[in-house]
Parts: C-alpha cells; sequence; structure tokens
C-alpha cells in the first residue's frame, strides 16, 4: 500500500513541468481531499468490521431526535 506521501509525489509528477504554483495548489487541494474522503471512509469500515460502532437508534436517542 502507498504511503500518502507517495500519493501526493504521484500527483505531483502526473502534472506538467510547466504548471505554475496555483496549478499545483488546485490540483493538490482536489485529490487531498479525495484522499481525506477515502481514508475515512476506509477507517469507518475497519471500524465497523471491528464492532466499534454505535447503533441507529442509539445515535438518534443521544441527539434528541426521534421523538414524535
Amino acid at each position: 500500500m502507498q504511503t500518502a506521501k507517495d500519493q501526493v509525489r504521484q500527483m505531483l509528477d502526473a502534472m506538467p513541468e510547466t504548471a505554475t504554483l496555483i496549478d499545483i495548489r488546485y490540483q493538490l487541494n482536489d485529490s487531498l481531499y479525495s484522499l481525506h474522503v477515502r481514508q475515512q471512509i476506509e477507517l469507518g469500515l475497519e471500524d465497523s468490521k471491528a464492532g466499534r460502532v454505535v447503533p441507529h437508534e442509539d445515535v438518534k436517542k443521544r441527539y434528541g431526535h426521534g421523538q414524535g
């Protein structure tokens, strides 16, 4: 599995040599957001598989929803 640093290097290497700092900033911003979302999903799936979850009904009670 690639490290986060490897993934960023790969993104930079895929950009043209003529890329400006603004180009790099926008490309990395979009790509880093995607990586962050993917990481959070993977962490959530790991938590779910390990049983580290809160039942939906408990969440609703905790935050005051489901009260007629």
